[in-house]
């Protein structure tokens, strides 16, 4: 099949300079979701009709199995999919699918081409409240008849509560021609892609329709308040999906997946956690409040405290991270780690059973096993110019407020004194310690402020 995606709309609902179809939901532009919905779907071939916002649509969304009609000016949906025929192949079908409508469920579409297979095929749905929406017109006998706009419609068809979606299966031999039979002489001025219905009627060919599961699969965004509505229903979904797998969540409503998320048996979710790109948490993992996750593994067992922060690393089994820790790209964290409070973690790889519990930056760093890092410890990994290693073996004991000048290198089991400053390599197992001579003086009278009389 064709599949074409509307997505010229310019949106001044929006009040936004941004194009409708790039404004997010669940960190996925409008118009990415309904790509990748059409994805999944193997179609012959993928068109999508821009206008508004132009070359800034097609930079944002721009992928080598897409093919691009402009819109130019925007003369209504039929006009939309008159730009689309140079780029339509000679399958039996073409879908016409919506780039503000996102999360319309491939299930949904596969039935509505099914039905469609005769003829022509409507996805309609009906609503408690239809304003604004083009009603269905059925006859006695139950046939859709045609599609009325509700400007165009008469009080007795502004009563039908079954509206049309906009998402049609149509057959591509009649396309072209029907196309070329549409009319502006109605309230909008416009060419309704839904003037086909009638057409297709009048030469008897069947029009069927199909429904969604649910409302939210058909809710388009032309304001930014649909836009905060329809991402809390999508997130609310996505949360639902988690629990019936067994992920616990302390608030379902509080809860925000901007990737993919894939969960194990028995993790655990506290409120306000955002998840970003691609996150893997295994069985039993813990996840305490506020903590963001982008593109991160956590092991089994692991545990990410209170308002972490944690991006392109991995954590694990049965590791503790936080509260307010931090791990940067490139951060990866062996079996039993413990990471504490106000602890950054940059492009490093800490082993087995390590601790470094508070204060503390590690940058370019390979830290053996069993090593503690004292409060206060620095890796000084850049030199104004470039970045260097510390090397630390296992069985290290690094002192509080200690900084590693780096390139260097600590021998296992060494201990580094509180307070040193090391620049040279530390062989294993020696002490090394770099202090002032403490002084002290008796009798030290400590200066006054001067009495004011």
């Amino acid at each position: 099949m064709n599949i074409t995606i509307l997505a010229a709309g310019q949106g001044k609902r929006m009040h936004s300079n941004l194009p409708k179809v790039l404004h997010p939901i669940a960190g996925k532009a409008l118009a990415q979701h309904v790509i990748d919905t059409a994805r999944s779907l193997s179609p012959d071939r993928i068109v999508v009709i821009y206008g508004h916002g132009g070359e800034t649509v097609r930079t944002s969304l721009a992928a080598e199995d897409l093919l691009w009609a402009k819109q130019e000016p925007q003369l209504g949906t039929g006009h939309a999919v008159m730009q689309a025929l140079p780029h339509l192949g000679v399958s039996p079908q073409t879908l016409v699918l919506y780039g503000d409508v996102p999360l319309t469920k491939p299930e949904t579409l596969k039935r509505l081409l099914q039905a469609g297979r005769d003829g022509l095929a409507i996805l309609t749905v009906t609503l408690a409240d239809a304003s604004g929406y083009g009603r269905i017109v059925r006859d006695a006998a139950g046939k859709v008849v045609r599609i009325i706009e509700e400007k165009d419609a008469t009080t007795a068809e502004k009563s039908i509560r079954e509206i049309n979606t906009g998402i049609m299966a149509l057959p591509t031999a009649r396309l072209t021609e029907w196309l070329g039979k549409l009319s502006n002489q109605n309230a909008q001025g416009e060419y309704y892609l839904t003037d086909i219905v009638a057409l297709a009627v009048a030469e008897g060919l069947p029009i069927h329709t199909a429904q969604p599961d649910a409302e939210w699969e058909v809710l388009g965004v032309n304001s930014k308040v649909q836009l905060a509505e329809l991402e809390r229903i999508h997130q609310l979904t996505l949360a639902n999906n988690l629990l019936e797998q067994g992920v616990r969540l302390a608030d379902p409503a509080r809860l925000d997946i901007r990737g993919a998320l894939t969960c194990g048996r028995d993790v655990s979710i506290d409120v306000g956690c955002i998840f970003e790109g691609k996150v893997t948490l295994a069985e039993a993992a813990d996840i305490g409040p506020y903590c963001l996750l982008k593109n991160v593994s956590v092991a089994a067992g692991a545990r990410i405290a209170a308002f972490s922060h944690l991006e392109d690393a991995i954590v694990g089994p049965d590791a503790v991270v936080g509260p307010y820790a931090r791990l940067r790209p490139g951060t990866e964290l062996g079996p039993e780690v413990h990471v504490g409070n106000f602890v950054e973690i940059k492009n490093s790889k800490i082993a087995a059973r390590s601790k470094a519990n508070h204060l503390a930056y590690v940058g370019d760093a390979e830290i053996g096993e069993r090593v503690n890092v004292g409060a206060g410890t620095i890796t000084c990994n850049y030199d104004g110019a470039n970045k260097h290693k510390t090397i630390i073996g296992d069985d290290v004991f690094i002192g509080s407020d200690t900084q590693l000048v780096a390139p260097v290198s600590i021998g296992a089991g060494a201990t580094i004194g509180a307070g040193t400053t090391v620049t040279r390599n530390v062989e294993p197992n020696q002490l090394a310690i770099s202090r002032a001579k403490q002084v002290a003086f008796d009798g030290w009278q400590r200066p006054k402020k001067a009495r004011k009389d």
